[in-house]
């Protein structure tokens, strides 16, 4: 038979390793060109892969929740007739098994070097999450009934395919989207855990104390109960007697493995603040008019099923005063110690996801017309939220939009999204007492807070642009005199 590897792939620009988060297909499975066969996590976004050519799936090398490196194996599949069968079933059984028989027979992978290319690699290289770490001689384990046992290096048992097989067929794990996020981001595999929901739906009280029963001292919930047991995916936590209560009651800390979006997110955030001299300006000022404006075009039948907020012509004023100043739509090339000015408008939209804060941009949104701009955030908004934004998505922004307000703060000082001049901050619109027309009356106020990188743009340039979105949200008619 003709056995075909699929790599993981490069799905950005120059990352090197992705997560995965499920696997579709599971050995046996038949597979056609095409056919999305994962979803991987990298450090920009949650994408899902698609396998090249046909077959038979003939092994899954890594299991869930595996960090891999890019150009290592990650499935193979039997793309000729089934005449070695006896070998294929053998070595289906082989890979997750491979690390620890590594370890205490050093000459054994050579016979299975075929299925397990670049496997041996990947236990040195990949990340896997604290609770999945391979048993050491001085870790005790749990068996199925919940009682210790030490983890003897030649029984390779205890490390016996636990995800993989549970997400197939009617063992499917049930739980919602934001349950599966939270216990991704906790280094929790759903595989494991007890259910208490109806209909055993997992909940967020279930993975949180899964959490808290992972870094119980002395224990490390590993792999199910040996093969005799019919389904032992969920075996390491079925002892709530005995893991809770201490838990409870000596856990004082939480470690949560950083990584993906975040992780990227904490190095991106560390080398703009010490790259980019940062200066931060604020401006506090009257958005009554915007706001009846933003009511009566949510009634404009012109409109009609379009999402129309202050967001929206926030980033409308912003576009009209990046046009009245367009030297701040620029970046800075270390290399070439050169200004480039950018003759495009890529927005960005800071969106706060499960998987952590990213910036998704609407390219070219300077020839966009409102309604045009109204979908595309929209649609920028919904993929962010489910995870789905691609890194195509949110590479070569120029500027940002930060909305603070929807959590009812006033303002910060945001940290400029690398390699881009400014971002800005909103405030929450709130009704205060402000002097209008020289009494003290009830208006829409809020603060804007515009960071920028003070090698492209210089105080002046910086007040002005400030202060020219300031002056069309507080009299939006200049959004028409001044385009």
């Amino acid at each position: 038979m003709t056995i075909r590897e699929f790599k993981m792939p490069d799905v950005g620009e120059g990352l090197t390793e992705a997560e995965i988060l499920k696997w579709y297909v599971q050995p046996g499975d038949t597979v056609t060109d095409g056919q999305v066969v994962c979803e991987v996590e990298t450090a920009k976004a949650a994408v899902e892969l698609p396998i090249p050519f046909d077959g038979v799936v003939h092994a899954l090398l890594f299991e869930e929740g595996v960090t891999v490196d890019v150009g290592q194996v990650i499935i193979s599949v039997q793309t000729g007739p089934a005449d070695e069968a006896p070998a294929a079933a053998e070595a289906v059984a082989a890979p997750v098994a491979a690390p620890v028989a590594a370890a205490a027979e050093p000459e054994a992978p050579a016979a299975r070097q075929p299925v397990l290319v670049g496997y041996g690699v990947s236990t040195a290289s990949t990340k896997r999450r604290p609770r999945k770490a391979a048993p050491q001689p001085a870790v005790a384990a749990q068996n199925g009934t919940g009682v210790a046992q030490a983890a003897a290096p030649a029984a390779p048992a205890p490390v016996a395919p636990a995800v993989v097989p549970a997400q197939g067929g009617a063992g499917k794990v049930l739980a919602k989207p934001p349950v599966r996020k939270l216990a991704k981001d906790l280094g929790i595999d759903l595989a494991s855990v007890v259910p208490t929901g109806d209909g055993g739906v997992v909940t967020r009280e279930d993975v949180h104390a899964a959490a808290a029963a992972a870094i119980a001292p002395q224990t490390v919930a590993v792999a199910p109960a040996p093969a005799a047991a019919p389904a032992p995916a969920q075996a390491p936590v079925q002892a709530p007697a005995e893991v809770p209560a201490p838990v409870s009651a000596t856990a004082r800390e939480t470690r949560i493995p950083v990584k993906g979006v975040r992780k990227v997110t904490a190095q991106a955030m560390v080398g703009s603040a010490f790259t980019a001299p940062h200066v931060t300006e604020f401006i506090t000022f009257d958005v009554t008019r915007t706001m009846k404006l933003v009511q009566e075009l949510k009634e404009d039948p012109d409109l009609a099923g379009l999402r129309i907020n202050p967001l929206l012509l926030i980033a409308k004023a912003v576009l009209v005063a990046i046009r009245r100043n367009p030297d701040v739509n620029a970046s800075w090339d270390e290399a070439a110690q050169e200004i480039v000015l950018k003759h495009y408008v890529n927005l960005g939209i800071a969106a706060a996801t499960p998987r952590g804060l990213i910036v998704p941009n609407i390219k070219d949104a300077h020839a966009k017309t409102l309604p045009e701009l109204s979908e595309a955030l929209s649609g920028l908004v919904a993929t962010a939220r489910e995870g789905k934004t691609s890194p195509a998505d949110m590479q070569q922004g120029t500027i940002t939009i930060t909305n603070v307000g929807v959590f009812g703060v006033d303002t910060g000082t945001p940290i400029l999204n690398p390699g881009e001049s400014a971002i800005l901050a909103v405030g929450a619109i709130k009704l205060q007492p402000w002097v209008h027309k020289g009494k003290v009356k009830a208006r829409h106020v809020t603060t804007l807070a515009l960071s920028f990188d003070h090698r492209l743009i210089d105080g002046e340039l910086g007040s002005r642009f400030l202060a020219d979105i300031a002056a069309v949200l507080e009299h939006p008619r200049r959004l028409i005199t001044w385009s």
